[in-house]
């Protein structure tokens, strides 16, 4: 039986963010949810630091239930890609909301990530 990590920022309420981790064959996949603001990027950096466990891993953001990120929440996103980078592993989002997207789009950070429209199984 597989065993599931706990969420690496535990549910406050609405808006709240979490990350659930979940392995997939070539990393993990990050479920996030909530808010992606200044006081939930460090819970965003914890969990991208957890899931880079070794060299040549891929770690998917599933954004579909981030209901909202800001700058800060963009820059540890980016921040993220180039720690995983410096180890020969990458980030992908997955399934990111228009709002999110258009975000990205706007500071061009598209360019940064590779862009799934379904999460690995």
């Amino acid at each position: 039986m597989t065993r599931r990590s706990p969420p690496i920022q535990p549910d406050r309420g609405p808006g709240a963010f979490t990350a659930r981790p979940r392995p997939w064959a070539r990393g993990t996949v990050l479920t996030l949810s909530g808010e992606l603001d200044f006081d939930a990027a460090g819970g965003l950096r914890a969990a991208v630091d957890a899931a880079l466990t070794g060299p040549g891993v891929v770690v998917v953001l599933d954004c579909a239930g981030l209901e909202f990120c800001d700058s800060s929440g963009l820059n540890a996103i980016l921040r993220a890609q180039a720690r995983a980078a410096a180890d020969g592993s990458r980030i992908e989002l997955a399934r990111p909301r228009p709002l999110v997207l258009r975000m990205l789009e706007l500071t061009g950070a598209t360019d940064a990530f590779p862009i799934r429209e379904a999460v690995p199984g």
